[in-house]
C-alpha cells in the first residue's frame, strides 16, 4: 500500500500516512492521461484567427472591363483572391478547438496521475495546511523546507484565501481544492502538496 510522509507547517516530518490503494495505487493509464492533456491544451486555444473572403473585402462591385474584345483575360471583380487587395481563398474564421472527455476517463487520468506521483514519493501530506497571514515569503519558505520549491500543486479541502494569495506569486505553484482537481496540473507538477483533510476528500471522491 502506498505511503506518504506527513509534515507540519514548520517543515518537519511528524509521521506517515497510508494512502488509498484505489486512488494512489492503480496502474497509471497513459492513454487516459494523454487524452486529458490533449483536451486541456486544445481548450486553451483561442481560435480567433480570421481573414476576409472576397465577399467581405470592400470594393470590387463593378466588372473591371468588358467580357470580350479587350485582349485581356475575363475578370468579374478586382477583389478575387488572385488580385492585389483581393480576398483570401478559404479564409480562416474563428473556431473552437475544444473537445470533451468522458467523466470516467477524466477520473481515471486523475487517479493515474496521483498514483504515478505517489509511486515516485512525490506526494507530500501536511497536517493543517494554513498560514496565519498573506505572506508569499512565509509560504515560499515552507515549500522550500518540504522540498516542493519548483513546480507544485497545493491542495486544500476548501478555498483557503491566505494560502491562495500567498502562493499565487510563486512561479510554478498552483492551488486548488480537493473536489476540483486537474489531471493536467497533477501531471505537470513535480510535487503534490495536500492537506490531510483534503486527502480524505480526494480518497472519498475518486475511490
Amino acid at each position: 500500500m502506498p505511503k506518504a510522509n506527513v509534515y507540519n507547517m514548520a517543515g518537519e516530518v511528524i509521521g506517515e500516512v497510508q494512502l488509498s490503494e484505489a486512488v494512489f495505487g492503480v496502474e497509471p493509464n497513459v492513454a487516459a492521461m494523454h487524452t486529458v492533456v490533449r483536451s486541456h491544451l486544445a481548450n486553451l486555444r483561442q481560435g480567433t484567427q480570421s481573414a476576409l473572403t472576397k465577399a467581405e473585402v470592400s470594393g470590387g462591385g463593378i466588372k473591371p472591363w468588358r467580357q470580350k474584345g479587350s485582349g485581356r483575360a475575363r475578370q468579374g471583380s478586382t477583389r478575387n483572391p488572385h488580385w492585389t487587395h483581393g480576398g483570401v481563398a478559404f479564409a480562416p474564421k474563428p473556431r473552437s478547438y475544444a473537445f470533451s472527455v468522458n467523466k470516467k476517463v477524466r477520473a481515471l487520468a486523475i487517479r493515474s496521475a496521483l498514483s504515478d506521483k505517489a509511486g515516485e514519493q512525490n506526494v507530500i501530506v501536511v497536517d493543517g495546511l494554513n498560514v496565519d497571514e498573506i505572506k508569499t515569503s512565509v509560504f515560499k519558505t515552507f515549500l522550500d523546507k518540504i522540498g516542493a520549491n519548483k513546480k507544485a500543486v497545493v491542495i486544500t479541502p476548501e478555498v483557503n484565501r491566505n494560502v491562495v494569495l500567498s502562493a499565487r506569486n510563486i512561479p510554478g505553484v498552483t492551488t486548488t481544492i480537493a473536489t476540483i482537481l486537474s489531471a493536467y496540473d497533477l501531471i505537470n507538477a513535480d510535487k503534490i502538496v495536500v492537506d490531510k483533510a483534503a486527502l480524505e476528500k480526494i480518497e472519498e471522491v475518486y475511490a
